[in-house]
């Protein structure tokens, strides 16, 4: 199986920056895309930022120029570095993965992470 580790999560004060990282582990062949999403108590699941495994990079509007996402494919990892955080963006923050395992090779599944909570305080 594959697996989804993440950290970095925390409280942090209006206007600071917090680094999320988030690991795959396991029978892995291959991984695509890699994405983070957020979810806020009482709203929708929303998409933040993705990754192709080429590195192009894709942003949700509010979150342009104070986000960056990366990864580092020598060790399955996705990053999310949050600059400039606002209260708003208070959140449980979730990894994304689409991956091929090594027992599934012709195609590729999503896997989640279990969230990392983000706590913004005004």
């Amino acid at each position: 199986q594959v697996q989804l580790v993440e950290s970095g999560g925390g409280l942090v004060q209006a206007g600071g920056s917090l680094r999320l990282s988030c690991a795959a582990s396991g029978s892995i062949f291959s991984i695509n895309t890699m994405s983070w999403y957020r979810q806020a108590p009482g709203k929708q699941r929303e998409f933040v930022a993705k990754i192709t495994s080429s590195g192009t990079t894709t942003y949700v509007e509010s979150v342009k120029g104070r986000f960056t996402i990366s990864r580092d494919n020598a060790k399955n990892t996705v990053y999310l570095q949050m600059n400039s955080l606002k209260p708003e963006e208070t959140a449980v923050y979730y990894c994304n993965a689409l991956v091929k395992s090594s027992e599934r090779v012709t195609y590729y599944s999503n896997y989640w992470g279990q969230g990392t909570q983000v706590t913004v305080s005004s």
